[in-house]
């Protein structure tokens, strides 16, 4: 077994976590480049998440969310934020360990409702019961998460507390690694 090399970080997680907004902060604090998974793909598409589920449907996207994150092993410097259900394809979360910390940044239900509730650009969020739906899904990938190298709770904290915690974690892996 090869020693891990750390070059990148990449934030897994729900929906709603703050995967985007900590990423791009942490990016900057440490000079590294900032990626979103979902971005990525709506260029490679030229259409929005929203659209892509709804024309290509879940499976579909999963597929495209999988070629993009073998894309991922040759970046360096970068701070990754990936899509929510990312990590439920287990070949994403060995393809991004092996060049990332893997960060889980976690919310319980009831704090990422009041995140995310009033956003018309969530696919997972449209029908009806959507907390419902959330819960499960939840509870779903909650095992998945679990996988990363780390969680940490977002739930009552600011993002201005979250980020130097991300860091903290990035720092001690590297060092560890090295």
């Amino acid at each position: 077994m090869h020693p891990r090399v750390i070059r990148n970080l990449s934030l897994v997680g729900f929906m709603g976590t703050g995967k985007s907004t900590v990423g791009r902060l942490v990016a900057e604090q440490l000079r590294f480049g900032f990626l979103d998974t979902d971005e990525m793909i709506e260029v490679t598409v030229g259409d929005s998440i929203a659209e892509i589920f709804r024309r290509e449907g879940e499976n579909n996207f999963r597929t495209m969310e999988r070629n993009a994150v073998m894309k991922l092993e040759t970046l360096d410097k970068t701070v990754i934020a990936t899509g929510g259900g990312l990590v439920i394809d287990p070949a994403n979360l060995q393809s991004l360990k092996r060049h990332s910390l893997v960060v889980c940044l976690w919310a319980s239900a009831e704090a990422i409702w009041e995140r995310v509730r009033h956003q018309s650009h969530r696919p997972l969020l449209q029908g009806e019961n959507p907390m419902e739906k959330m819960r499960k899904l939840l509870a779903q990938r909650e095992p998945f998460y679990r996988q990363a190298d780390v969680l940490v709770n977002t739930d009552l904290r600011p993002i201005r507390e979250v980020v130097p915690q991300v860091l903290h974690h990035f720092y001690i892996a590297r060092h560890t690694a090295a």
